[in-house]
């Protein structure tokens, strides 16, 4: 892979345009991300700990505004060596756009994410494998297609987000697109080699293969096998910011909710630090919350570092395609943040109020998918519609109804446009609307 190409500012559908300096292609990207509806709805999406309570409790929005801000230092730092070993790169490109590239897939990684997080992802698999009217479906799909629905994955979901034909305002550039692509695969390729990081999960529905194939040719992505590609260079720095935010963000926060200790999280964070501790100065501010934070934003310029040292020590292996593995499993702090996941996963993840709220997320999406995709697609599983199905129909958004009386023509077709409703709904409105057709509650005059 060559960087020049990697860089594309192209959007699909667009002709090439000269690269803009003064506010590039990318930049623009980011800022379509942000004042997009589906971005503005990861403020009701769970992090880790759902509906909270306390307003420092990181929310999908926070995390993805933070972790953008992280991506973009990352960018930047690698962008400039690279355009210092790369002379005739420096004539076209900054290392700003770099940092603008990775910051704006960094914003938008969370936005295929459902309610409820990973559980989510989980519950509307479940839906198909294990429910009866989930499994009326199996013989309607391919097999690929099968997969699609059986193992829901946000990672693939955000990318059909970004290219749905009625968020008109994305468009985004190709080299965008392709960073933000961490598992450049399919989704039903049985002999996966698991030991490839771009392998471990999909990252595209059969309904996006075609335009996830274009997005690679014009970037120059590396084709492994059929709809199977190497990563794109910058993918690994998304990764890694997201890598960071999430294991010392959700430390703090569950720090501050009091699931791990002061000190355990002090312990934890000096780890990585090292002998940048000063545990005087520490210990001369007054609140352990400030405290926290300090610790925490040290530690995130501690890991930008040596993320950028591994990626750049490794530039020639990575546009290659040999080198496919997370940067934040193979710097020098991995062992402390493989412990810090240790206790998130044993004091944070699996505390009863996680627990339970996830838990309800199983009831909330198989109900809410069951209802609206008997809604939708009765007639094709040979039943004539009801009345509850024709009223069901009638709740679903505009530009939902729109895609399945215009743009769907298959059973799939169908599922996903359900999917792409209720996956994209906050947490609240999930649980609302599922209290409201259930009966359990009724709407107010």
């Amino acid at each position: 892979m060559n960087w020049e190409q990697l860089l594309s500012n192209q959007r699909l559908g667009d002709k090439p345009k000269e690269h803009a300096v003064s506010r590039s292609a990318f930049e623009q990207d980011y800022d379509r991300i942000i004042f997009s509806h589906p971005f503005r709805r990861l403020q009701d999406k769970t992090q880790v700990h759902p509906l909270p309570e306390y307003d420092f409790v990181h929310t999908r929005l926070t995390h993805s505004l933070e972790v953008s801000s992280v991506g973009r230092s990352l960018g930047k730092i690698v962008g400039q060596t690279i355009l210092e070993r790369n002379q005739q790169l420096g004539s076209k490109f900054s290392f700003h756009d770099f940092g603008a590239i990775v910051a704006a897939a960094s914003l938008a990684h969370d936005i295929g994410n459902p309610p409820f997080g990973h559980s989510g992802e989980d519950a509307i698999s479940e839906f198909f494998k294990f429910h009866t009217a989930g499994r009326l479906f199996k013989d309607h799909v391919s097999d690929w297609e099968w997969e699609d629905l059986t193992h829901f994955e946000g990672n693939a979901q955000g990318f059909r987000i970004l290219n749905k034909k009625q968020y008109q305002g994305l468009k985004l550039t190709c080299a965008t697109l392709a960073a933000f692509s961490k598992y450049p695969r399919k989704s039903l390729l049985p002999d996966a080699d698991k030991s490839r990081r771009s392998q471990k999960k999909y990252g595209f529905f059969q309904s996006e293969k075609d335009v996830f194939g274009i997005i690679a040719d014009n970037v120059g992505l590396i084709k492994r096998a059929d709809m199977v590609w190497g990563r794109h260079p910058l993918t690994f720095l998304v990764e890694a910011a997201d890598d960071i935010c999430y294991q010392l963000i959700d430390l703090e926060d569950g720090c501050r909710l009091g699931l791990v200790s002061y000190e355990d999280t002090v312990e934890l964070f000096a780890g990585i630090l090292k002998d940048k501790l000063n545990r005087t100065k520490l210990k001369s501010i007054s609140s352990i919350d400030e405290r926290i934070g300090t610790l925490r934003a040290m530690s995130i310029g501690c890991l930008i570092e040596e993320c950028r040292s591994l990626f750049l020590d490794n530039e020639t292996e990575i546009l290659s395609g040999d080198f496919d593995v997370a940067l934040a499993d193979s710097i020098l702090s991995a062992p402390v943040l493989n412990e810090i996941s240790n206790i998130s996963i044993s004091k944070i993840y699996r505390s009863r109020k996680v627990m339970e709220t996830e838990t309800a997320g199983f009831d909330v999406l198989p109900g809410l998918m069951e209802t609206f995709t008997q809604a939708i697609c009765e007639q094709d599983l040979g039943k004539e519609a009801s009345k509850k199905a024709k009223a069901t129909y009638r709740l679903l958004p505009p530009e939902i109804r729109n895609d399945l009386e215009n743009e769907c023509g298959s059973v799939y077709e169908k599922l996903m446009s359900c999917i792409d409703f209720i996956s994209g709904m906050t947490d609240t409105y999930a649980i609302s609307l599922y209290r409201k057709i259930k009966g359990i509650s009724l709407p107010h005059s």
